[in-house]
């Protein structure tokens, strides 16, 4: 993978990162509540402390992972109509990677909406 490819993924893959980061903080103990698994949240919690660290501190999380949703967006669509390199296989991998980076950025967006909700409108209806 040329340089091309290492700075275009780059920047997807961490805010899928950071992204799910916001969804174990938030979505995925409301889930476990939700169906009943308090025990299974409290094993969580005694296992993986930090977890309790990342729900203090939710808002910076979802700020920091916001603002790399944003910027990865950002490059993303600057990107969108890059021209790929003239050689045949490289243009297949340079278009396969588009769509892949397309792909991950959806993922992480919808990820990040999960755990915006959880963390931020479902206690309002509570």
């Amino acid at each position: 993978m040329n340089d091309y490819g290492k700075k275009d993924v780059f920047l997807p893959v961490v805010s899928l990162f950071t992204s799910a980061g916001t969804l174990v903080c938030c979505a995925l103990p409301a889930l476990l509540v939700s169906i009943g698994a308090g025990a299974v949240l409290a094993g969580v919690v005694s296992t993986a402390p930090w977890l309790v660290a990342l729900s203090r501190y939710k808002l910076w999380l979802f700020v920091l992972a916001g603002v790399l949703l944003l910027v990865a967006g950002v490059f993303q669509w600057r990107a969108r109509n890059k021209p790929c390199p003239v050689d045949a296989a490289q243009a297949k991998m340079c278009m396969r990677l588009r769509r892949i980076n397309a792909w991950v950025y959806g993922f992480s967006v919808a990820i990040y909406l999960t755990g915006a909700f959880f963390a931020f409108v479902a206690p309002l209806w509570l």
